[in-house]
């Protein structure tokens, strides 16, 4: 077999081991409880030159 010839053998093995995943009861997701914050203190014009500046280096 080639390399990245398609495997239909491994291809149903690892379609079986997917399905066999165990979710047990405490895998519950838990909730995040906090603050996103971002400084945003830079005006548009200024984040332009930036990144122009950044691109012609």
């Amino acid at each position: 077999m080639s390399m990245g010839a398609y495997d239909d053998d491994e291809h149903e093995r690892r379609e079986r081991k997917n399905a066999e995943v165990d979710l047990s009861e405490d895998d519950d997701r838990t909730t995040y409880e906090g603050d996103v914050s971002y400084d945003g203190g830079e005006s548009t014009d200024e984040l332009l030159d930036q990144f122009k500046q950044i691109n012609s280096e």
